[in-house]
């Protein structure tokens, strides 16, 4: 995919996401518009399917909207509340921790910056941005496995890693995309470009795409 291509492939995939649910986060992001909840649904949503993410927020966020709310339950309160996104018990202790840090560190006020962001223990670069994105509205890629998957499917970088995908698309995506590009990719990955046998037959993108590393596909 060229750099002019990038723009035809944004324009189609802005069209073909409406089909599709919104990524939880997001839909976290849109109702709460509070960075705090972004970071805790971000937290629960790793290795965490989005049907059981949303809910999940909702319940604890229902208990606790605060570092200091949070930080006042108990780790079994918050494993109640978020049962059951994988995990749950790590990311139960690992939130009423991060939510101390935030009240002693930060003042009970998330961080604006991806450095800040990933002085917390737990939060990697892909949270990181998410928050600075989807909390702030601040410029940022967030890369994940669908990210990192269909960008080097489409030949657009070639790189061995989420990270290194995140570096690589700060030097070549066009920054009017910066904000949405996560989005956009986790809903088609989620959806069409799936990781084994992706739906290339009736993918309106095909024509822009290289297929690297496409074996089989339907």
């Amino acid at each position: 995919m060229t750099d002019s291509e990038i723009h035809e492939a944004i324009l189609i995939l802005r069209e073909e996401v409406k089909q599709w649910q919104t990524p939880a986060v997001t839909i976290v992001s849109q109702r709460e518009g509070d960075p705090f909840k972004v970071l805790i649904s971000c937290i629960l949503s790793l290795r965490t399917q989005d049907r059981t993410t949303g809910p999940a927020s909702q319940r604890l966020f229902a208990r606790a909207g605060s570092p200091a709310a949070m930080a006042a339950l108990s780790e079994e309160e918050i494993v109640e509340a978020i049962y059951p996104v994988g995990f749950y018990r790590n990311k139960a202790k690992q939130i009423r921790e991060l939510c101390g840090r935030l009240i002693t560190d930060y003042g009970g006020k998330v961080p604006d910056e991806v450095d800040e962001l990933l002085k917390l223990k737990g939060v990697g670069r892909k949270t990181a941005n998410l928050v600075v994105t989807l909390g702030f509205d601040k410029p940022g890629i967030c890369v994940d496995t669908h990210v990192h998957r269909i960008c080097n499917r489409w030949g657009y970088v070639r790189t061995k890693s989420p990270e290194e995908t995140e570096f690589a698309l700060r030097e070549r995506l066009p920054a009017e995309y910066w904000l949405s590009i996560n989005d956009l990719l986790v809903t088609f990955g989620q959806n069409h470009c799936h990781p084994v046998s992706p739906r290339c037959s009736t993918c309106r993108l095909a024509y822009l795409c290289e297929r690297i590393g496409v074996v089989k596909h339907r």
